[in-house]
């Protein structure tokens, strides 16, 4: 039997990681480019995009729970979570490409084909992605290499933001030759080839340690109990979806107000040349993801000594002032907009390494105070709260884009700007302060985390040596 204590290999995190390099691929272009996709290349009006995300998006989130269920009682020779990124990766590639293609129909067809194939890579995304992030809280039972763990995640989930932000409009631009739509299509092929790949090898290098008790009996009814009278993840869930609000409303409306509000632009450092939004924007967003891949590098050296908990909170509120200070600077303050921007990310990316290496804590909490683990559920009702914050961070903003007059591809009037502007910067940073305030109640420190890892470890043994 393998020690579930054992420190990882350096080579099985790296393997995790790549699966996350892979959904973020299309997860970083979900945050911050379907919006704009839909309104300006598929050409949808922004209502009724709203109204898509909305419904498509909390259908999505409920099905999350019922996934990490089917998770928690798959029974291979690869384990529970495993196997799904072998089964699931080519029918995901498959559909990212249908998705990001725009047929010639009406607008009802092109409508009834938006709302399939954005429900269907969105299902399809949570049966892959709810089993790979579960396989976080069963690597190792040891929390401080499971934070380890997930700030490899986030490295690699950053890298992928960076090669989104930087190569996916000038692929599409690229590819399309004129024609974006054909060049969102292709470049989703790219994205598809690599991404099967990488979840191949996430799947061919980890492995799962930690099992439930080989006691426990369990059932729906009695897990969702379970779940929804644990206070720490309860907590967490709350903070989350606030937290996601405070990253979704403002990430749906960046390439809008690059488009609309900074507009092309002569930059007297680089020489007084010309860039187009696109360049703009895809620097603004390259420069937040390879800042957020900075914070990570030393999140776990800060948060082994400062506390999950406590350095949460300090990144956080810097993230929100940063948000925020973007509703005072102009079109023409580029360099101070580029600078809050490193500000906010290197403070802000961080914060889901802790959020997920939390969550992963509040399984251990559930086993040590019912005697029963259902991994799987913990993670797929908190991607829950990611997506459908998500869902109505883009439904918010298209709503209010749509409320102040938003037309694509036209000149926007000033109560349009002013809205651009509110969304994407004191709004969402309100949603930031909520999120804090309730992440401040959140009971698990890393001395009672430490004490429960004891307690499960004890009783493990007791259970081994039982059966």
């Amino acid at each position: 039997m393998e020690n579930n204590t054992q420190k990882l290999k350096l080579t099985e995190k790296l393997s995790y990681g790549f699966g996350d390099l892979a959904s973020v691929l299309y997860w970083q272009t979900f945050m911050m480019y379907f919006t704009f996709f839909y309104t300006d290349v598929f050409l949808i009006p922004a209502s009724a995009a709203a109204t898509m995300f909305l419904v498509s998006r909390i259908w999505d989130g409920i099905n999350d729970p019922m996934m990490g269920v089917v998770a928690d009682r798959t029974v291979t020779r690869w384990g529970k979570f495993r196997p799904y990124l072998l089964w699931l990766c080519i029918p995901f590639a498959v559909v990212g490409v249908f998705t990001f293609t725009v047929p010639e129909f009406s607008m009802a067809g092109k409508m009834i084909w938006a709302y399939t194939t954005f429900i269907l890579i969105m299902m399809l995304y949570t049966a892959i992605n709810i089993p790979y992030t579960a396989l976080l809280g069963v690597i190792s039972a040891d929390s401080n290499e499971r934070t380890s763990v997930s700030s490899i995640k986030f490295i690699f989930a950053y890298a992928a933001g960076i090669i989104v932000s930087a190569t996916l409009l000038p692929m599409v631009k690229g590819l399309g030759k004129g024609n974006d739509a054909r060049g969102w299509q292709l470049s989703f092929v790219i994205y598809g080839i690599a991404a099967v790949i990488f979840f191949l090898i996430a799947f061919k290098g980890t492995r799962e340690r930690v099992h439930p008790p080989k006691s426990q009996k369990t059932s729906v009814i009695k897990d969702l109990k379970e779940l929804v009278t644990n206070g720490p993840w309860v907590i967490l869930l709350l903070g989350t979806l606030t937290f996601i609000l405070f990253v979704a409303v403002r990430g749906s409306v960046t390439a809008h107000y690059f488009k609309y509000v900074i507009g092309e632009q002569k930059v007297s450092l680089l020489g007084g040349k010309t860039y187009s939004f696109e360049a703009l924007v895809s620097a603004f967003n390259t420069i937040g993801q390879i800042s957020s891949l900075l914070g990570v590098f030393i999140i776990n050296w800060i948060a082994r000594r400062v506390g999950k908990k406590k350095i949460f909170l300090v990144y956080f509120i810097i993230s929100i002032l940063s948000t925020a200070s973007f509703y005072f600077l102009d079109a023409g303050q580029l360099g101070l907009i580029y600078f809050m921007q490193i500000l906010g990310s290197i403070t802000g990316g961080p914060m889901s390494v802790l959020l997920w290496a939390m969550y992963a804590d509040t399984a251990d909490y559930a086993e040590w105070k019912n005697g029963c683990r259902a991994t799987g559920l913990v993670f797929s009702a908190s991607t829950m709260s990611q997506k459908i914050g998500w869902a109505i961070g883009a439904f918010v903003a298209l709503k209010l884009m749509s409320g102040v007059g938003f037309e694509p591809n036209q000149v926007q009037t000033a109560s349009s700007l002013k809205g651009l502007i509110a969304l994407f910067s004191i709004i969402p940073a309100a949603f930031g302060l909520l999120s804090a305030v309730i992440i401040f109640f959140y009971p698990l420190n890393d001395k009672k985390v430490e004490i429960i890892e004891a307690e499960l470890a004890e009783r493990r043994k007791l259970d081994n040596a039982v059966a």
